[in-house]
């Protein structure tokens, strides 16, 4: 049993295809859903099921319609239609069916900021915690789980843009359950998001790779092979989590406008993906030192810069042990931060606390130049010159500039 904000998900494992039938008992509070299986017995002992959804508050047997048949009964807090599907086997897992109960299952974390807490004026992050409930996503030597190393990440990440006076941050998932691929850009899109971010950790079938990468949506298949098993893996997230991606869509609306948008924000996630790798490479080993591209259904809104963090290999003996400790979460969360906050300074949405603002100070490093600060804060060296009255191109280091707002 998987509860999430807005379902729970009742999976059954069986060894063959299910037979099954069921309906509904509405006259009476707790209200049921009664499922008859076939030919079929139980193999498991239900007391060691303990709900945690607040739609389905228990989950039982009843008198079976024949000596070769099993009755479930998930009793419910609210009349609810739910959706049946049947799985076959896919990875690890055999035979399944899926009961997806609409409803809200668990409370909302208050210290998480909702949709109706989001302020105007604020870049919005919406940072998505890849994979969750049902699906663990790739798991390491030791047995920690990758969604279980991602979701403290992103949580890290949301705080330090919360503390941050010009943004805000939106969570995908705040908690462990599972959330389709498909819904995670569209959850994004609907709170109006400036960039979208999904944190995971990676995997591979040897434990030698390691190192973060960063990975951004490619129309064409995947330019490497971490690429395809990547592409792989999210579909078989899908399967694992009960709602297969869907194959439908009407490729010829507005198909224009949509890939201009499309190839606008491609060219952001570059940017800002570009911007996250600078800031990874000071605290871990990079197993990518460029943004990788790879045909992914979490990158593919058109409204909004997307990009897939992976924080390193889980399934690297090394980097499974740094990935469960608090203090390289942090640093992993803050490099993210600053990347993205780099991002936004040279790239400020219009209306947002970014783009008002007037100018910022820095102090020459050894090594730059005007045009170096020029690119970095997205201005020209002529704005820089005027803004400081300099005659000539000539600074020095400890020299403290007033730097224009970025074109």
């Amino acid at each position: 049993m998987s509860p999430s904000p807005d379902n729970t998900l009742v999976v059954f494992d069986m060894t063959e295809p299910p037979t099954y039938s069921y309906f509904t008992l509405n006259q009476s509070h707790p209200y049921r859903l009664v499922i008859d299986f076939q030919r079929t017995r139980l193999d498991f002992d239900l007391d060691q099921l303990q709900s945690k959804s607040l739609m389905v508050t228990k989950v039982r047997t009843s008198t079976p319609k024949s000596p070769d048949s099993v009755r479930i009964v998930l009793e419910l807090d609210k009349k609810v239609d739910a959706n049946f599907q049947v799985l076959p086997p896919q990875g690890t897992y055999g035979h399944r069916l899926v009961v997806n109960v609409p409803g809200a299952a668990m409370e909302r974390d208050s210290s998480v900021l909702s949709a109706d807490d989001l302020q105007e004026r604020k870049v919005t992050v919406a940072i998505d915690a890849g994979h969750g409930g049902e699906d663990p996503g790739s798991i390491g030597p030791s047995g920690t789980y990758e969604k279980d190393v991602v979701l403290p990440i992103a949580r890290a990440l949301a705080k330090m843009i919360n503390d941050d006076p010009a943004m805000q941050a939106y969570l995908i998932r705040s908690d462990d359950y599972y959330v389709g691929l498909n819904e995670r850009p569209r959850k994004a899109e609907r709170i109006n998001a400036d960039l979208f971010v999904s944190i995971h950790a990676d995997g591979f079938h040897t434990p030698q790779p390691r190192g973060a990468s960063i990975w951004v949506l490619s129309n064409g298949r995947a330019n490497s092979e971490m690429g395809r098993l990547l592409e792989n893996k999210e579909r078989l997230s899908d399967v694992l989590g009960g709602i297969p991606a869907s194959e439908s869509g009407d490729a010829m609306l507005n198909q224009t406008l949509v890939s201009m948008s499309m190839d606008i924000n491609m060219v952001g996630a570059h940017e800002a993906a570009t911007e996250v790798i600078k800031e990874l490479k000071s605290i871990t080993r990079m197993h990518k030192a460029q943004p990788q591209s790879a045909s992914l259904a979490v990158l593919t809104s058109s409204a909004m810069p997307s990009m897939l963090v992976e924080t390193g290999f889980i399934t690297n003996p090394t980097e499974e042990k740094l990935l469960r400790s608090n203090q390289h979460q942090q640093k992993l969360a803050r490099a993210v931060y600053q990347g993205v906050r780099n991002y936004f300074l040279r790239r400020p949405p219009d209306g947002t606390m970014f783009a008002s603002a007037r100018a910022s100070r820095h102090v020459v490093k050894s090594g730059e130049s005007l045009s170096i600060l020029a690119q970095r804060y997205n201005t020209t060296v002529a704005a820089i010159k005027e803004r400081n009255n300099l005659r000539t191109s000539v600074i020095r280091v400890g020299q403290v500039l007033d730097i224009p707002a970025p074109n």
